[in-house]
Order: structure tokens, then C-alpha cells, then sequence
């Protein structure tokens, strides 16, 4: 699908303008690996080259949004609180991957969250409904690598203060 060679664990199609893959990732047992296309009709193919979401893609994308909305945006961000204090933990058995990656589940889950933010649908570059489950599936993602991480958390609170953008990438692109 988007990766040669492996088979994707789940892939989620998100409003015929983004596919998102989940592989088997590296970094531990139950690592999750994401890579996804967003259609580009400049490209013969019709999609743009295979990406990894990073934080900074989804940073920059939240302050695309909080320009044009910030009341809103802010509402946003104190959802992915919300999901990073109280929904998100870290996979430790099979089961749990393969519940957390249930496609139709995930993405009517998805599907109910973006109707909270509708104003937001179409500001920045992605759609609010990819925003969500690239932000759910990346926390966990970090949880489950180190259980006590707080980039995710950490960039959330600085969008939401309203840091320089000079804070925000440095936090995003922290390695």
C-alpha cells in the first residue's frame, strides 16, 4: 500500500484525500510505525509521495488553524488534552494493538470527535479528521515507546499558551 515490502497492520482512508498506513514499527515491541499519502492531483499519480507524520507537520497545521480560528483551535487543543491525560495509554499486548487499530471503530470515533470542530474542517492544511487520528495514533505511539513521555503534551500546552514559534519547533522537532 504505501510501504514496499510490508504489509500494513490497519490503513485508514479519511474523506478520499488521505490514506494513512500503521506498520510495525522498530523502537519496541509494540511501536507503531505511521506513513501516509494525501492526494496531489499535480502528480501522475494522483498522490503525494509516502510521508511520516511528524509533531511539526501537525504543529504547524494547529497554528494554520489557530489563525484562523483561535477560539476555536484552542477548544481542539483542550480536547488533545484531554485525550493525552485520560484515553491514551501505552500498548502492551497484541490485543490492544489490534482493538486500537479496529479501522471502522477508529474511524467512527474520528468521524463523531470532527463534528466538535467543524469550523476548523477545511483551515490549514489537513482536514480536522486526519488532524485527530494522526494526534491519537502519534500518542500513542509515544506512550508506548516511553511510557513517560511528555513531547506530545509538552507541544499541546505551548500551542495553547501561545508560545513564539521559535519554542514550538523547538519542541516539535525535539529529538
Amino acid at each position: 500500500m504505501l510501504s514496499r515490502g510490508k504489509e500494513p497492520l490497519a490503513v485508514f482512508p479519511v474523506n478520499g484525500k488521505y490514506v494513512l498506513a500503521v506498520y510495525k514499527g522498530k523502537i519496541s515491541e509494540f511501536d507503531l510505525l505511521l506513513k501516509y499519502r494525501q492526494r496531489d492531483d499535480s502528480k501522475k499519480s494522483g498522490w503525494s509521495n509516502i510521508r511520516t507524520p511528524k509533531h511539526i507537520h501537525w504543529a504547524v497545521d494547529v497554528l494554520l488553524k489557530m489563525h484562523s480560528n483561535e477560539e476555536e483551535t484552542k477548544r481542539f487543543l483542550d480536547f488533545l488534552t484531554m485525550v493525552w491525560d485520560t484515553q491514551t495509554v501505552p500498548l502492551r499486548t497484541e490485543v490492544e494493538r489490534r482493538n486500537l487499530l479496529d479501522v471502522d471503530r477508529l474511524l467512527t470515533e474520528v468521524n463523531i470527535e470532527a463534528l466538535n470542530y467543524e469550523s476548523l474542517a477545511d483551515k490549514g492544511e489537513y482536514s480536522i479528521k486526519f488532524l485527530i487520528l494522526i494526534a491519537r495514533l502519534l500518542m500513542i505511539q509515544e506512550k508506548t515507546n516511553m511510557e513517560t513521555a511528555f513531547m506530545f503534551k509538552q507541544l499541546i500546552d505551548a500551542l495553547k499558551a501561545g508560545q513564539d514559534i521559535f519554542k514550538i519547533i523547538s519542541i516539535a522537532t525535539h529529538r
